[in-house]
């Protein structure tokens, strides 16, 4: 559908670019005409005019994601970013932010950076003519942090505010506050008197326009009453197709790493009509897993039952490939975590695989303990995903659970802010000026407890004085740089130990998931051989900044005209590396290079005398210790858990004394994960006695 013209490009490369390019814009100005949006431009410019605070709703089947797209077209030509006024739309996640640009940009027939730009994490396309900004709902805080009043924008649309992610909920609540204090500000120039239009342009204050987006009916509602009953608009949507909903008959036991999802994507592939399969996954470890499977067991087909073609997405780079038609005969089955529910939409739909699981993060406060588990889906959930079988023609949704087990799920999604370590929203909050937390105006109210946790480790971190202020100048540093509050702690006390070229490499090795692939049977041993290369017997930080080091000197040495992608894809594919992974980590690394660098750091390296940088991670990360026990297990010092080595740290055998870790992971036992061996005299003696 929106990429059909540039996927058949691709296929047929004699097609003329011009041509190509001129159906896929006429395409998608027969599929704007069809759109029940389009045909109500005129009555959403009146109530956007009309309410300050306006909620639109459209449930799953009704095009939702399409208003993000069309939407804020409508306010540009409406005039809303006359006198260099933007439109904001704001996104949960960074690969819905980037993905809608692209469209808009395309939709407009601009080039992306221009009128239509994206600001998420580590990138920026937007420049000072841009009108139409896409962005993560963290980097409009972020932008807050630089201009309370978010002066430049005349509308901001929150999108997708139905996941309720953490930084969605502080959004809505600052743009509460922020809302006030502009109509306020407003309001008294317009009292000056017949200056009052002159001074109002000088200060650049105009009343901000609040558009709020959700899937979800229920969501709406608290949407509405916490804004003072704010109007909410009910889009109706195309009516969708009918979906059959299959559940097993007997309870799949570890059915995410099992055959049996395997074997169900086989069963459609090989049983059911025409129509591409989109299965839901938690991550890119277990997207890159089944991939692999489903291309293994393709090899034992017979040659004419092979037209499958497996494609993962967890970036924004491989939207366009996922949402191109499959070659003639072919069908494409497109392996997706959570983010293919709402944020994008994937033509050519038909199957749905779904193992009634996600990955969440879970904070428990009494501990200080924060895990990665995978957990069950909720009903709201699992009815968005059921209906992407239904958007283009009668679907079937393939329930990898038993339908006594769907009526236990939870109705909806627990709010994450409930459910997260907050360390980072309150750094964020203070910064911005806001010291009570516990009265802060949060939509669901965080428990007293995790607030108290938070304000004492930001406090351990040094971000916060024994009074709860901010601490400056490291607390302002610390809210700055645009990681977790432990890693620019890590930063900063680098940038002081002379280490802080390694901390930088390590921050942006953490940042992204899988180092290294999980290669094909048949090449497990020399995969093997390939990681044992790169490991240190420190741990696995080293080992890490050891792969980065290498991939630079390899990039050095080649000193080929070649794209550097292709270089770096190379090697990283002969030593068994991710190289999405590793490309993502040098952009990362980049930016936030960036930003220490503008805030006057000295970008030194300690060179390969890696103490100093050994007792640096365990002056950062010294909350989540562990300490070998007497039968092998460790024990978190911080909470008192016994954990467990993960069996992919290159320290699982050599059980040293004291680590540090940086992930702590729940499946059968609880596993730590990234470590680096420490001597535990370099913990925080105020803090630990690690005597015992």
């Amino acid at each position: 559908m929106t990429s059909t013209a540039q996927g058949e490009l691709k296929q047929n490369p004699k097609s003329p670019v011009d041509s190509g390019f001129s159906m896929r814009r006429q395409k998608i100005a027969e599929h704007r005409k069809s759109l029940p949006i389009a045909s109500v431009e005129k009555s959403l410019i009146e109530e956007v005019q009309k309410n300050d605070i306006l909620i639109i709703v459209g449930e799953t089947g009704s095009y939702l994601i399409i208003n993000s797209q069309l939407l804020p077209q409508f306010l540009f030509n409406a005039g809303f970013c006359r006198g260099g006024k933007m439109v904001g739309i704001s996104q949960p996640s960074c690969i819905a932010a980037v993905t809608v640009a692209k469209r808009v940009a395309e939709e407009c027939d601009v080039q992306l950076g221009q009128r239509v730009g994206y600001s998420i994490m580590f990138d920026d396309t937007t420049c000072s003519s841009t009108s139409l900004k896409y962005m993560t709902d963290a980097l409009l805080l972020r932008e807050a942090l630089v201009d309370p009043l978010l002066s430049r924008y005349s509308v901001i649309i929150v999108d997708e505010a139905h996941e309720r992610t953490v930084h969605t909920d502080v959004l809505l609540a600052l743009l509460k506050k922020v809302q006030l204090d502009r109509s306020k500000a407003a309001n008294e120039t317009s009292e000056i008197g017949n200056k009052g239009l002159e001074v109002q342009a000088k200060t650049n204050v105009s009343p901000l326009k609040l558009i709020i987006m959700s899937a979800s009916l229920d969501d709406a509602r608290v949407f509405s009453e916490y804004y003072g009953g704010a109007k909410a608009l009910h889009v109706q949507g195309r009516r969708q197709f009918t979906v059959d909903i299959l559940y097993t008959v007997h309870p799949e036991t570890d059915y995410y790493v099992d055959a049996a999802l395997v074997i169900t994507i086989f069963q459609i592939h090989l049983e059911e009509k025409p129509g591409d399969i989109l299965v839901f996954l938690t991550g890119q470890d277990e997207i890159e897993s089944v991939e692999r499977l489903v291309k293994e067991r393709l090899e034992h087909l017979p040659e004419d039952k092979r037209k499958l073609l497996p494609l993962p997405i967890f970036s924004s780079d491989q939207l366009m490939t996922v949402s191109a038609p499959a070659p003639i005969g072919f069908r494409k089955v497109v392996l997706a975590t959570s983010i293919a529910e709402t944020s994008i939409t994937i033509p050519g739909i038909r199957y749905v695989v779904d193992p009634g699981c996600v990955k969440a993060r879970t904070y428990d406060p009494s501990k200080g303990m924060e895990t990665l588990d995978v957990v069950p889906a909720s009903k709201t959930q699992a009815l968005q995903r059921s209906g992407r079988a239904g958007r283009e023609g009668p679907g079937k949704c393939f329930r990898l659970y038993r339908e006594r087990e769907f009526e236990k799920m939870e109705d909806s999604t627990k709010p994450e802010i409930k459910r997260c370590n907050l360390s980072n929203v309150i750094l964020q909050l203070k910064a911005l000026g806001y010291d009570d937390i516990f009265g802060f105006d949060f939509i669901d109210k965080p428990s007293r407890s995790a607030i108290v946790k938070a304000l004492a480790e930001l406090r351990l971190l040094g971000a916060l004085t024994d009074d709860c202020k901010l601490e400056e100048p490291a607390g302002d540093q610390m809210a700055r740089l645009p990681v977790d509050p432990v890693y620019s702690r890590a930063l900063i006390l680098a940038n002081q130990s002379y280490c802080l070229e390694e901390m930088l490499i390590t921050v942006a090795m953490l940042s992204v998931e899988s180092i290294f692939c999980d290669p094909p049977r048949e090449k497990r041993e020399e995969a093997r051989t390939s990681r044992n290369h790169f490991a240190s017997v420190e741990g696995d930080h080293l080992t890490y900044l050891g792969v980065y080091r290498e991939s630079n000197e390899f990039l050095e040495a080649e000193n080929s005209e070649a794209e550097v992608d292709e270089i770096l894809r190379k090697w990283c594919k002969d030593n068994f590396v991710n190289s999405r992974s590793l490309k993502h980590a040098r952009d990362i690394y980049r930016q936030i290079r960036g930003s220490v660098e503008q805030m006057g750091f000295n970008v030194s390296s300690s060179g390969n005398d890696m103490l100093e940088y050994r007792r640096c991670l365990a002056a950062s990360f010294f909350l989540k210790a562990a300490q070998r026990q007497m039968d092998g297990t460790y024990r978190a010092l911080e909470s008192g858990e016994i954990v467990h080595i993960h069996p992919t740290s290159v320290l699982f055998r050599s059980k040293p004394e004291c680590v540090i870790f940086n992930e702590l992971m729940q499946t059968s036992k609880k596993y730590i994960k990234n470590l680096t061996r420490i001597d535990p005299l370099w913990l925080a003696p105020h803090h630990y006695n690690t005597e015992e």
